[in-house]
């Protein structure tokens, strides 16, 4: 199959190597003339633009769109829009908010354009061991394009999830989940590190891959990360965000359902970018303006 993909960064490059060593004939453009020429080397066509990618793609044409959510997912649709043609397809790979992909997909509609929105899970892991694809939009859409994320996912790797949107939803609920999940092997692991035993926390990682209920390939990652530095001693106690937890949350406050260890965990990324924190502080002054309590100055 022939698919137009724009954005090769992290994921993207890899994807667009997935696809080509698969037999797919990939259109591949980025803003970084590095990635293209990378892509180009892993055996994508290169294109010098948006416009000289739709050019090269017959009609009707479809494109993947793999760039950071927000306004650099906005502009790019846009821009292809004006440049694509009525029946032609965009793909919104990136983790945009499903909110979004309503809007884009009735704009979309409205010239012509079919919107597909594609939640996209493996990393930097995906080339080797492929993508798990969550896919929302019309069905004539999605089953035009499974020829692609056949190629891209492992075997029963994706699944069309339900209409335009449904996508980015179902695959911002499993990165809440994966929020959690991160949080609670990280208490954990915090615990045995401070335990009087001695614990050895990468080979505990390991064993507790081989049959336990806990098991999963965060955990394997786990493992990896403590084997190659076991204090975690290169690293910075900053945890970062790419939005997906905040929109679970959101979501979860508009429906009235409770989702407490998922708010937790993200609640945990923020309190951990605040260095000598006013709230601590506050603390401790209420602490000895109450009881007298010792402070550190």
């Amino acid at each position: 199959m022939e698919l137009g993909f724009v954005g090769l960064g992290r994921m993207g490059g890899n994807m667009v190597t997935r696809l080509a060593r698969a037999g797919h004939r990939i259109v591949a453009w980025d803003p970084s003339a590095e990635a293209v020429t990378r892509a180009r080397d892993n055996g994508a066509d290169a294109a010098g633009s948006l416009v000289q990618l739709v050019k090269a793609l017959a009609p009707p044409r479809a494109v993947w769109v793999m760039v950071p959510a927000g306004e650099p997912t906005e502009s790019t649709l846009q821009a292809l829009a004006g440049a694509l043609e009525r029946g032609d397809t965009i793909v919104d790979g990136g983790n945009t908010r499903w909110k979004d992909d309503v809007r884009r997909g009735r704009e979309l509609a409205e010239r012509g354009l079919q919107y597909v929105d594609a939640g996209t899970s493996g990393g930097i892991w995906g080339l080797q061991n492929g993508y798990c694809l969550m896919v929302g939009g019309d069905k004539a859409a999605v089953d035009r394009l499974a020829p692609i994320f056949t190629a891209l996912a492992p075997p029963e790797g994706w699944l069309h999830v339900g209409g335009i949107g449904a996508g980015h939803y179902v695959k911002m609920i499993h990165n809440g989940i994966e929020y959690a999940m991160m949080q609670a092997y990280a208490e954990g692991f915090e615990l045995m590190s401070a335990s009087e035993y001695g614990l050895d926390l990468p080979r505990i990682a390991k064993l507790w891959n081989q049959g336990s209920v806990v098991r999963s390939w965060l955990l394997e990652l786990t493992a990896a990360a403590l084997s190659a530095d076991p204090a975690l001693a290169r690293l910075r106690a900053w945890v970062d965000d790419s939005g997906e937890g905040r929109w679970t949350v959101e979501d979860a406050v508009e429906k009235a359902v409770p989702a407490p260890t998922i708010t937790a965990s993200l609640f945990a990324r923020f309190r951990s970018r605040r260095d000598n924190s006013f709230a601590d502080r506050l603390l401790a002054a209420l602490r000895n303006e109450f009881g007298g309590h010792a402070v550190r100055r």
